[in-house]
Order: C-alpha cells, then sequence, then structure tokens
C-alpha cells in the first residue's frame, strides 16, 4: 500500500523479512496486556493484527480497548516463547518510539469484540459498527466481496450486459407485500419498491438486450426468518432466444464454479441431477429437498387400502423406513412423537422389525399378515429397520409432513453430511396451486411462466395438471435461484391472472407497461435469479442470512442501529398528504 502519514504498512503484513525496518501503523487496540512495566498492544486494522510493545508508560496516557491509535518503531525479532505461528506477523512486534491517540474511546463497549458473535443478536445488531470489528463478521463481508467480485467477471465472461433497473417503481401483485413509498409531488399515489426487476428484465429483451444482468436489491414486506430478510440480493439475469436447457446451462455453471472456487466442501458434480416437481414431493415432502438425506419416502395408501386402523382409513399413508435404529431407546422414539405434534401432526406411527422377522410397534396389531408382508417386502425393511407412517386425508398433508419428519429424521439418525453441498434443478412446477386459506387458486411459482402448451381456456382444463417451465434450483435444502421461461402470449397471461382472481382490465392496468410493449414484438425469453444471501450463507455454514449482511434488520423487522421504522413529523406528513389514523 502506499505510505502516508497515518501508515506505511498494514497490520497484516509486516513479517521477519521487514526485520530493522522503521515503520508505521494505525489501528485499534485490540487489547492492551501490562507484563510488568513492559507494555504490548495488539494493533489492528481490515488486514490483521501485529503486537507493539511500548516501555514507557506515559505513551500509552489516555489509551484504552478499541481506541485509534498510530504507533512508529522498528520491527523486532519475538521471543522465541513468544512466537504466535497462527498468525502472519506472529514472527514479529514493532519496538514503540512513538505513539498518537487518534481517537479516544468515550463509552463503554456493549460487548467485547472478540466474543460479539456469541452475544445477544440485538445488541450486535444496534452496534453492528462494533460487531463488524471481530475477525468472523469481517470475513462473511469480504466473502461477500470477493464472491461478488468473482460474479461478476462471470458474467461478463458469459457475454451479459450489466443494467442497473429503477428502485421507485409502480406496485405489482406479484405474490408478497410491496413496500410503498407515499409521493409528495403526486400526492395519494405511491411508488413501490421491486419485489424483484421482473417487469424490467423482461422490458430489456423487448429492447433487445440479448443478455442482461445485475446485483439486485429486492424488497419484500414479509415476516423475516433465517433464510427470509426484509431486502436481500440476487444475480438476476434474463436471456433472448434461449430455451429451458439453456438457462439452466448458465445456471450450473455459475453455481458450480462458485461453490468449488470459495468452498471446501464437496460440490456435486455436473450436471446437476433434475428432478420434476412431482417427484420431488413424492420422495422428499417438500421442493426443496435437502439431497445429503438418504432417506426416501414411499406410498402406502394402496397396501393398506382395506386398513381397520381408522387414523389410516381415507387417508394418503406416507412411509419412510430406517434401518439400523430398532434398538433405540423409547424416549429416543418419544421425541419423534413430540416432535410430530409439534409440526401439527395428530400422531405418527411407527413398527420394528424383529431379529425373527416378525413386526412389533403401537399399529401391528392392526395389520393383517398380507399387509405385513407386503410392507416388508414393498419397503426392504430388515432386522432393525423402523418404518413411520404418516397419514392425512389431504395429499398435500400427507407430503408435507412427510418432509418435515424425513428432515427429522435425517438429523436425529446423524445422516446429513455436513462437508457436501448437493445441488438439484427442481422443475415441470405447475402454473396454479389450490391455497386451503383461501380456497383458491394461486400461481405455484412466476405469473409470467410460460405454460408447456397452449391453453385456450384454462376453465376446461385441470389446473392442477398445468405445467410450465418453471425452474428452482436447490442446495442442502435451500432455494437458492428460482426463475422460468417467460410467457409472451399476452392472451394466454390475462387468462392465468383470471384463474387467481383478477380481471382483464385490471391485469393489464397493473402490467401496462408489459402488456404495451409486447405488442411491438418480444423475443421469446428466459431467466433466473441467484440469491447471493443464500450463496454466502451456506459457504460460510451460517445460521441465517443476517449473518451475511452488513446491515440486516433484527428477526423482528427493525433496524436497532438507525431507528427504523420511525415516525415522521407532522410537517412531513402534511407535504406527503397523509393522515396516521390511529387504531382504537
Amino acid at each position: 500500500m502506499k505510505a502516508n502519514k497515518y501508515r506505511t504498512h498494514n497490520c497484516g503484513e509486516l513479517t521477519i523479512e521487514d526485520l530493522k525496518k522503521e515503520v508505521t501503523l494505525s489501528g485499534f487496540v485490540a487489547t492492551i496486556r501490562d507484563h510488568g512495566g513492559v507494555m504490548f498492544i495488539d494493533l489492528r486494522d481490515d488486514i490483521g493484527v501485529t503486537q507493539v510493545v511500548v516501555h514507557d508508560e506515559a505513551m500509552l496516557e489516555g489509551v484504552s480497548k478499541e481506541c485509534v491509535i498510530k504507533v512508529s518503531g522498528e520491527v523486532i525479532r519475538r521471543d522465541e516463547e513468544t512466537i504466535n505461528k497462527k498468525i502472519k506477523t506472529g514472527e514479529i512486534e514493532i519496538l514503540c518510539k512513538s505513539l498518537e491517540l487518534l481517537s479516544k474511546k468515550q463509552a463503554s463497549l456493549p460487548f467485547e469484540i472478540e466474543e460479539s458473535i456469541k452475544s445477544n443478536e440485538e445488541v450486535r445488531l444496534k452496534y453492528r459498527y462494533l460487531d463488524m470489528r471481530n475477525r468472523k463478521v469481517r470475513n462473511n463481508m469480504a466473502l461477500r466481496s470477493e464472491i461478488l467480485h468473482f460474479l461478476r467477471n462471470k458474467m461478463y465472461d458469459l457475454g451479459f450486459m450489466e443494467v442497473q433497473t429503477p428502485i421507485l417503481t409502480a406496485s405489482s401483485p406479484e405474490g408478497a407485500r410491496d413496500f410503498v413509498v407515499p409521493s409528495r409531488k403526486f400526492k395519494g399515489k405511491f411508488y413501490a419498491l421491486p419485489q424483484a426487476p421482473q417487469i424490467y428484465k423482461e422490458l430489456l429483451m423487448v429492447g433487445g438486450i440479448d443478455k442482461y444482468f445485475q446485483v439486485a436489491p429486492c424488497f419484500r414486506d414479509e415476516d423475516t426468518r433465517k433464510d427470509r430478510t426484509l431486502e436481500f440480493y440476487q444475480l438476476d439475469l434474463e436471456m433472448s432466444y434461449v430455451t429451458e436447457d439453456d438457462v439452466l446451462e448458465v445456471g450450473q455453471q455459475i453455481f458450480y464454479d462458485t461453490f468449488t472456487k470459495f468452498s471446501n466442501k464437496k460440490v456435486s458434480p455436473l450436471p446437476f441431477r433434475k428432478i420434476a416437481y412431482k417427484e420431488a414431493m413424492e420422495m422428499y415432502g417438500t421442493d426443496k429437498p435437502d439431497l445429503r438425506n438418504p432417506l426416501i419416502i414411499e406410498d402406502a395408501t394402496k397396501i393398506l387400502e382395506n386398513t381397520t386402523f381408522n387414523p389410516f382409513k381415507n387417508s394418503v399413508i406416507k412411509v419412510i423406513v430406517v434401518h439400523n435404529i430398532g434398538q433405540n431407546s423409547n424416549s429416543w422414539f418419544n421425541e419423534i412423537v413430540d416432535y410430530a405434534s409439534s409440526i401439527g401432526m395428530p400422531g405418527i406411527g411407527y413398527i420394528t422389525m424383529q431379529e425373527d422377522g416378525s413386526l412389533k410397534g403401537p399399529i401391528d396389531k392392526f395389520l393383517s399378515d398380507e399387509e405385513r408382508k407386503s410392507l416388508i417386502e414393498n419397503f426392504k425393511m430388515q432386522k432393525d429397520s423402523v418404518m413411520f407412517f404418516i397419514a392425512n386425508r389431504k395429499k398435500a398433508h400427507a407430503q408435507k409432513f412427510a418432509g418435515l419428519i424425513r428432515d427429522e429424521l435425517g438429523c436425529k439418525c446423524n445422516l446429513i453430511d455436513n462437508d457436501k453441498l448437493e445441488l438439484c434443478i427442481i422443475n415441470d412446477f405447475p402454473l396454479f396451486e389450490f391455497d386451503e386459506k383461501t380456497k383458491k387458486y394461486e400461481f405455484c411459482h412466476n405469473p409470467f411462466s410460460l405454460p408447456y402448451k397452449k391453453v385456450e381456456d384454462y376453465s376446461k382444463e385441470n389446473l392442477d395438471d398445468i405445467l410450465a417451465y418453471q425452474y428452482d434450483f436447490v442446495c442442502n435444502g435451500n432455494e437458492i435461484a428460482s426463475g422460468a421461461i417467460r410467457n409472451t402470449d399476452l392472451d394466454s397471461l390475462v387468462k392465468g391472472f383470471e384463474v387467481v382472481g383478477y380481471q382483464k382490465e385490471e391485469v393489464e392496468k397493473r402490467f401496462s407497461s408489459l402488456f404495451t410493449a409486447f405488442k411491438y414484438g418480444v423475443p421469446p425469453h428466459g431467466g433466473m435469479a441467484p440469491g447471493i444471501d443464500r450463496i454466502i450463507m451456506l459457504i460460510q455454514d451460517e445460521p441465517n442470512l443476517r449473518e451475511v449482511q452488513a446491515f440486516p434488520t433484527s428477526a423482528s423487522s427493525a433496524d436497532l442501529m438507525m431507528g427504523s421504522p420511525s415516525t415522521l413529523e407532522d410537517e412531513q406528513l402534511e407535504e406527503l398528504g397523509l393522515e396516521i389514523v390511529k387504531e382504537d
């Protein structure tokens, strides 16, 4: 680095090769140790840590942990017994000749910097600027920078053009709640923050941009959780004149190259396994399966169609067989029963295969000899195998519960290989799915997706059977990208929205730019959007997205550091034409 009055070197770069050099370093005081009149300071900057030896205690007047200082002195060799081979600067130290206090610490620390990641998350986020002085937090930020650099270069190498799309846009019914921004100039009207650049990316294709990408901020007013925050970033991309396979090939290159470069874990070889949505729901009970888990969900509905066990009657019956756990304690099985109850299941049955080939368990007495034989043969039970039963009157519920039980069994049985990144592609999504809460059909994936066949009248079709060119990339049970080939047929788009409750006039009004643009000719196109936060979370083995974002909101969606959301002054409300209505 270029020398200036504050430093000739960074704190993490000096080595034994720099002995006897006169240097100047600046940084935060990480620690101060008094060894009988000789003071040792660990000086920390963004690059690393260097030990400084101070013989004149008067130099340290006003100096305390986390204040900012500048030291000048000579690089000397550490005593043999004090060498620290874990850090680059561990063989040397600086014999301090002058010390200047650049910024004094004037408040008590809310936590020890070295232990910040063990502190209460809300305290960490309130003082995020202190939390990021912790090396682990800083490393996450540095990795994010490196990955973004790599991805941008990758996209340029693949011939994509980077284009920034607006942050202030129009509200649109794309699934999640919009964040809205009131307009001062157009009182009573609102901008919206983009849930994704969906409309803009398609308009770029209409504009003749062959391959587009951007690192796009996305905003969704939804409850936060470990894998979802109010604001997140995705590598948004779209391509003209492509098929689904073309887009998936680009996606596979992006994910394989990124994961193999930045992670030490074993990455799924190319090409990634493709699993149809219907197959994923049957085998794994979810459209984002964790393939590190070898357990497979199977169907026993036909075998038990004449069952005398009331909870199984007229139900879809799923089974999961786990080998070599028959000798586990009763308390172990009780924990599975308790977990099933916690996720809303009325109960879970299981049977164990004994050494003599017989079955034992709470529901064995309800099984006929023929049913026992069929279960053993069809699902390949062995000595100490345990078969778990998940039953529900509704197929979707049976699949969902079976998927959750599969995940729990995978963890409890230590079947998950944490040294793997198992990727797959889920495709053949249905265009619509029935929502039990609203009692109507909603879009299953993306409302702008191209159906497999041209549907003249959706009302004459079985809506559950209408598939579309939609796809997700999944890694270790996390959706890490979503995309589709787009539907450029305006009549078909309108009919799709009519199915979920929007009239033609409303659709054309909400998406007027798209509907108008498509009338001037539009290339066939498709794209996807890898989630940058989730990629980094997986590479770093972090428990949630907030750990890989610089200034995230809390789990309650509040920005504790900046104090948002906040109230507005009356003058601001008046200028915007807004009035706060207080609830009784």
